[in-house]
């Protein structure tokens, strides 16, 4: 892996990170089924755990970075143009259910930009790691995205609100688009869909209510496997705005920003 750009100290330590979160939260998990009482207590203390075993590690190599994380972790570091973006648990109904897809996702931003991203599903010690100009890798293999050219032949993903009804607007494009494409899913955390998209396991990933760590990692992933991420409407991408559009190829881009304009 190319290294030009001094990355590599960051992405080390990052890797170490999710690593010891994944074993926190595999751990949490044998504690609890999903009868028991009080268990979002539980899903509570395995996400705190978790992000305090990556802020720990990642504070104490970096101490005067910034941070910013899921389960309120916001801190101002003297270096503010280095800045962590943390989720310990992206895909939490997942893991409550002992559904196998959930993972941790640690992204570095510099200036603003992306540059270093982990994620990491302890469910099957699968790593997805990517740093700025140097390609993606899934478990120490160079990916790419699909490429595939055409929505009727893409697997699309989609985030759609918990409880939300059948005239929220992200329901509609769901349904703008579920009679196009080849399928369309519904599984639960976005770093994951980012993920297997940045792979080829996907073609296209949208949602309009992600929240900054939920993406952060997962957008570094697509862009360098080759995919391209905007928001919904095509315009460039900001992971303050909820948006996300990800997508394997330009052509089902195209295809693909009418629909959701719906």
């Amino acid at each position: 892996m190319s290294d030009e750009h001094g990355w590599q100290e960051y992405l080390t330590s990052a890797i170490d990170a999710a690593r010891q979160a994944g074993a926190v939260l595999l751990s949490w998990r044998k504690k609890f089924t999903i009868s028991e009482k009080g268990r979002s207590d539980l899903v509570t203390d395995a996400d705190f755990d978790a992000q305090e075993t990556i802020y720990k590690l990642l504070s104490g190599a970096f101490p005067t970075h910034s941070f910013l994380g899921e389960e309120g972790l916001e801190h101002a570091g003297e270096q503010g143009e280095y800045r962590w973006v943390i989720d310990p648990l992206d895909g939490t109904m997942n893991y409550v259910h002992g559904f196998p897809y959930y993972c941790v996702s640690i992204a570095l931003e510099y200036k603003g930009k992306i540059v270093v991203a982990v994620i990491y599903d302890p469910t099957r010690d699968d790593l997805f790691h990517a740093c700025e100009n140097s390609g993606t890798f899934f478990n120490g293999e160079r990916v790419q995205v699909s490429g595939v050219e055409k929505l009727a032949d893409s697997l699309c993903i989609a985030s759609l609100p918990v409880a939300g009804d059948v005239a929220h607007p992200a329901v509609k494009k769901f349904l703008a688009v579920l009679p196009i494409a080849r399928t369309v899913q519904r599984l639960g955390s976005a770093a994951m869909n980012l993920a297997y998209l940045s792979c080829g396991r996907a073609d296209v990933y949208w949602s309009s209510t992600l929240k900054p760590w939920d993406m952060a990692a997962g957008i570094l992933l697509v862009q360098e496997a080759g995919g391209q991420v905007t928001r919904l409407d095509g315009s460039p991408y900001d992971i303050y705005s909820g948006e996300i559009l990800a997508t394997c190829s330009d052509a089902v881009q195209r295809e693909i920003i009418p629909l959701l304009g719906s």
